[in-house]
């Protein structure tokens, strides 16, 4: 995903700066190029051979201390993104006053001045964080059109609990995959629905499927990075939730209907990607069914069907938004695929054929045919669930592009 990108890191004088080092080795993961500046009080906490280490390059340091009086200007020109993590007070306060007493700050001066993207972590103590002249510096700061990303709330490194908890490297990650890649579906509120449903039969057993949830969870977390307000509504996984988004759990399909059909009118695109139970217990039992109560019923269980919740959706007044339904198959995939394309009337349906080892249920990889209205079909190699997502979401784009434009 960020494979040959530059990425400048700076590091300040923070107890987080141990944060920074798994953000370096994620981001050579990635296949990213890694450059670090560090300040005379981040050397306090950890030697640069740390981050030369993880990097696999030369840390720039202080003018005095280097031979290369010009980074300022020749890093700051190859970064496409320049991230300060951890960002302390004494940072914000700096950059937002203009002051470039150190060669992190006289770098930032110079890739604000270029309108580079700059994303900054906070990391500080909490009545640190809310003090007015933080606060005030971070308006600033925002207004200018620097990025920020956190803080987060929990207990600090001090014992205190508040804001100020530096957000951990993989959503520092997520959010510079976003600024790499664009915001493109910034200012668009995109529902996604994710996971099983459970229905139950009494308070122990339930009827439900394999669905582990990772397709959808990814298509909101890739949504939320690329600038879309999400709302992910999820039947039970184990799961976390991801960073910048609205999490409404759920159990069963009538649930998962009620809250996308109240959700539905708020949202520009819908992405249905929950694995709802097609059939559920007609009855529900109070008390845990025994054997001997089932045997003597003929171990029968009586069934009925869960509502078809996009086929419902699908007959709202659209308004110009974006229906996109999953279609999770173990034969003749693509003709079924295509029939509940026309059927719900959607944008786009994502087909699986879910028989294959590494693709579908409780995996980290899927390989899909995306088939458009006009039902063409494209094919995509065996990819992770968040490569997936980001193809899924490019067709959106140029969906809501299309529908944008004037006609002829």
């Amino acid at each position: 995903m960020l494979k040959d990108t530059p990425i400048l890191l700076g590091l300040t004088g923070g107890i987080a700066i141990y944060k920074s080092a798994e953000l370096t080795r994620l981001l050579r993961r990635e296949g990213a190029e890694v450059y670090c500046v560090m300040t005379r009080n981040s050397r306090r906490f950890v030697q640069p051979l740390l981050f030369e280490a993880l990097s696999q390059n030369r840390v720039a340091l202080d003018e005095g201390e280097v031979a290369h009086p010009f980074d300022h200007i020749r890093l700051s020109e190859k970064a496409r993104v320049f991230v300060v993590a951890p960002a302390t007070a004494n940072l914000l306060g700096k950059l937002a006053s203009g002051v470039a007493d150190n060669l992190l700050t006289t770098m930032l001066t110079y890739a604000l001045g270029r309108r580079a993207p700059i994303l900054l972590a906070p990391a500080m103590n909490a009545n640190m964080y809310k003090s007015p002249a933080v606060q005030e510096n971070l308006r600033r700061l925002k207004k200018w059109g620097i990025h920020l990303v956190g803080p987060a709330s929990g207990e600090l490194a001090c014992g205190d609990e508040g804001p100020g908890r530096m957000s951990e490297p993989e959503e520092i990650l997520d959010r510079i995959k976003g600024l790499v890649h664009g915001l493109d579906l910034a200012g668009r509120k995109i529902l996604v629905t994710a996971g099983p449903t459970r229905e139950p039969l009494d308070p122990i057993r339930v009827l439900s499927n394999r669905s582990s949830g990772k397709m959808g969870y990814e298509l909101a977390r890739v949504a939320a990075r690329r600038g879309a307000r999400v709302t992910l509504v999820s039947g039970p996984t184990q799961l976390a939730a991801p960073p910048g988004i609205n999490l409404v759990r759920i159990e069963t399909a009538e649930e998962l209907k009620k809250k996308t059909e109240e959700l539905y009118p708020q949202t520009n695109v819908l992405i249905m990607a929950a694995a709802v139970a097609d059939f559920r217990p007609r009855r529900f039992h109070s008390q845990k069914q025994k054997k001997t109560e089932m045997k003597s019923a003929g171990n029968l269980l009586e069934l009925s069907s869960t509502p078809d919740i996009l086929k419902e959706i699908s007959k709202h007044p659209r308004r110009g938004r974006v229906l996109i339904g999953f279609a999770a198959e173990s034969e003749n995939t693509i003709p079924n695929a295509k029939a509940k394309l026309q059927a719900k009337n959607l944008d786009l349906i994502v087909a699986n054929d879910v028989s294959r080892p590494e693709s579908g249920f409780e995996v980290s990889t899927n390989q899909v045919c995306l088939i458009s209205a006009d039902e063409k079909i494209e094919e995509l190699p065996l990819l992770s669930k968040e490569e997936v997502a980001e193809k899924i979401l490019d067709r959106v784009v140029k969906i809501l592009e299309t529908r944008r434009r004037p006609k002829p």
